[in-house]
């Protein structure tokens, strides 16, 4: 609980900037619930081979968060998020391409590149908005930030239903009654629905890389002024944060279960609510990343007088809640209870990171590092729920993110307590605290 204000008037316009980089990546992972409905219709694919869309972006998240962390070490917070930017624009680009090739592998390495740049912003800007203002307000200034980024969430979604899914379906038995060259202007048709959209979000991502380059922003150093032992920072250094290992895992759920859901709301809609058009069912999904942004704001409000910890055990609670009507539940009631999730999802992120990171110290850029890499839990579980559904049907899928809802209220109760420091190490984190 913090009566401090969210930040100070000399980090207003670099946090105003630093928000605005929450609102764009959202471009980037919420578009993919779209994606997955409109290349499962337009390459014919399984659940499993469409949740590949989540596996290859959230892989690239993956593999570019420890390489970002070293790499903003040495460089600084603005130039990490310039080499993120323009590799996410690199990455919107090879959509165009893509499309003319018409290769879901291609489609599948461009959402790869446009990840690995997104890893660089997450890096950069979750770590940089807890510092920019008082310590006492660090987890309700994330979860305003990243307010921000359920805005542009919301709008994604909708934009993405809007100018990407066409609105074309045939069953199987007219497709199978296409002559190949009508199967074949079918496909294109499909692929060409994302040529403009992404040429759009190349152009976006390029005009903010720009206008950061020509903007100071205060680079905040967690290193201890004058301290040659603050920098030796290593991932073996890292273990002696129980709170941040087991706060990386509640990541890895988290992220796993909120894209798992995301991901599969509208084949959900669909096949509780036989007959559902894919546009209508894309409404259900609107609402779930409405009701995530509605979540944010009044979550971040709500931090003012509880508790950030106590707030995500409540959150994490009613999401089992929600996911049990989903697993038992027949009619509309687990579809509203879909759509419900989004708003306990909301505050989960940004809260675990936050308490992830607290008394890291000169460790933060590193400690940033794991729990952007436990993002790889949004490859890993979308495929499982995948396969699961291929195997039985897409509600009995639901157990997944289930049972990841069950770790995280364990994080929210006690893994987040920061425990079994050494002495030394606690040290150094009051000395870099005081350096700032």
């Amino acid at each position: 609980m913090s009566s401090a204000p969210i930040t100070e008037r000399r980090y207003l316009l670099p946090f105003a900037l630093v928000t605005s980089l929450f609102f764009l990546w959202a471009i980037g992972v919420n578009i993919n619930d779209v994606l997955i409905q409109h290349f499962r219709k337009a390459f014919h694919l399984t659940d499993f081979r469409s949740s590949l869309i989540q596996t290859a972006f959230f892989g690239g998240y993956f593999l570019a968060a420890l390489p970002a962390g070293w790499l903003m070490q040495r460089v600084g917070y603005k130039k990490g998020i310039l080499i993120g930017l323009i590799t996410c624009a690199t990455g919107a680009f090879l959509f165009v391409p893509a499309a003319s090739v018409r290769v879901y592998a291609l489609f599948l390495f461009a959402l790869f590149v446009m990840a690995c740049g997104q890893s660089f912003l997450e890096v950069a800007a979750n770590p940089y908005a807890t510092r920019l203002g008082p310590p006492e307000s660090a987890e309700r200034r994330l979860n305003f930030a990243q307010s921000f980024n359920s805005l542009g969430a919301t709008l994604v979604v909708f934009l993405g239903s809007t100018f990407i899914l066409s609105g074309i379906e045939h069953t199987p038995g007219e497709l199978a009654a296409m002559t190949p060259q009508q199967a074949q202007q079918y496909q294109i048709t499909e692929a060409n629905m994302v040529r403009t959209p992404y040429l759009v979000i190349t152009c976006v991502f390029l005009l903010v890389a720009l206008l950061i380059y020509l903007t100071h922003l205060p680079e905040i150093r967690e290193e201890s002024a004058g301290s040659g032992e603050a920098g030796k920072t290593s991932l073996t250094g890292l273990l002696h944060y129980g709170h941040l290992v087991k706060g990386v895992a509640a990541q890895f759920f988290y992220v796993g279960a909120q894209v798992g859901v995301a991901s599969f709301i509208i084949r959900f809609a669909e096949h509780t609510l036989p007959g559902t058009h894919e546009k209508v069912a894309a409404h259900y999904l609107q609402l779930h990343v409405l009701g995530f942004m509605i979540g944010r704001f009044t979550g971040s409000a709500i931090m003012k007088r509880v508790a950030a910890q106590k707030l995500l055990s409540l959150f994490a609670a009613s999401s089992l809640v929600c996911l049990s009507i989903v697993l038992l539940g027949s009619g509309a009631a687990p579809v509203w209870a879909v759509v419900l999730l989004g708003f306990f999802h909301s505050i989960m992120f940004p809260t675990i990171f936050a308490l992830s990171i607290k008394t890291l110290g000169p460790y933060t850029k590193l400690g940033s590092s794991l729990l952007v890499m436990a993002i790889v839990g949004g490859a890993v579980i979308p495929a499982i729920m995948g396969r699961i559904s291929d195997a039985t049907d897409i509600q009995k899928a639901f157990v997944v993110p289930l049972i990841c809802h069950a770790f995280i209220a364990y994080f929210a109760l006690r893994g987040y307590k920061p425990a079994g420091i050494p002495l030394r190490t606690t040290s150094l984190n009051a000395a870099a605290s005081e350096a700032e």
